[in-house]
């Protein structure tokens, strides 16, 4: 079997080298963490606070748009719920949840 690598070249590692690369091998671990934190973890958290944020300050009489690109205005607030005036005194009720972005005040009447 002379296409393997013969035993004794294998086996001549110094053991000093062997310590080396578990330390290698930990420091890249731990960059790997710290990377995927700055680029996931992080920017992910700090969206899901802005949308608590805009969900606890909705109010009655803000315009709003949901997710599904509904537009419309806030006439009650119910706990977990909002009632939406659509239009020709339409009233819808959707979770706070749906809620995607809170547009100025006459974005309604301009569109």
């Amino acid at each position: 079997m002379s296409f393997f690598i013969s035993e004794a070249v294998a086996q001549t590692a110094a053991p000093a080298a062997g310590s080396q690369s578990n330390v290698s091998m930990i420091v890249m671990m731990v960059g790997m963490f710290v990377f995927m934190y700055f680029l996931i973890i992080r920017p992910q958290r700090k969206r899901q606070k802005e949308q608590e944020a805009l969900m606890s300050s909705l109010n009655k009489g803000d315009e709003v748009v949901l997710t599904s690109g509904l537009l419309g205005r806030i006439v009650r607030v119910d706990g977990d719920y909002l009632v939406l005036n659509t239009g020709d005194n339409i009233e819808l009720k959707f979770q706070r949840q749906a809620v995607h972005a809170v547009l100025p005040k006459g974005t309604i009447k301009a569109i």
